[in-house]
């Protein structure tokens, strides 16, 4: 049974170590969405470091994930000074387990904030595609599928909550989707 992979990027105001108040709010709340989304039901994996202990997600190991990257437009820092970005790679069952996750709960909630935390860009913020059973997304796969998204719009290759495909290629639409 297919599986569906989600990568997730986002750009921020600061960088990720800074001190100040608002960054080190988008922290606390990070933690609360992290372990709400691992007990989300149709979850099944994310990219988690082997050892985080020093540097960044980019010197970091990430095992069968493969070695952290940034889509092309990423012009910030790669240092534990300088970085400014989030990235997520993870695993669901299906579609509609990913979006209510999204869309409800603390996710939700920091969601409605993205604004205060994330620079505003003309580049999607995230993007899905379907892997066989057994198949590790890596942070490769998601950065080249995100730059797919932004040059072509969605296809089965590549695709979003709005214009989603099911394992077979076939358009399809979610209940909850404007």
């Amino acid at each position: 049974m297919p599986h569906l992979a989600l990568y997730t990027f986002g750009t921020l105001k600061s960088p990720i170590n800074d001190p100040a108040p608002l960054p080190q709010e988008f922290h606390k709340i990070g933690e609360a969405v992290y372990r709400e989304i691992g007990d989300h039901p149709g979850y099944i994996a994310q990219a988690e470091a082997t050892d985080s202990s020093e540097g960044t997600l980019f010197d970091w190991n990430w095992g069968d994930w493969g070695a952290f990257t940034a889509p092309s437009w990423y012009e910030k820092g790669r240092t534990a000074e300088t970085a400014a970005l989030i990235a997520t790679l993870s695993l669901w069952t299906d579609l509609p387990s990913a979006f209510d996750a999204v869309y409800t709960g603390p996710h939700r909630t920091a969601l409605n904030r993205r604004y205060d935390w994330f620079e505003k860009t003309d580049h999607p913020g995230y993007v899905f595609w379907w892997v066989t059973d057994g198949t590790i997304p890596t942070w490769q796969d998601g950065v080249t599928r995100l730059e797919h998204l932004h040059a072509h719009g969605a296809a089965p290759y590549a695709f979003t909550f709005h214009h989603s495909f099911d394992p077979t290629g076939t358009p399809t639409k979610l209940n909850g989707i404007r």
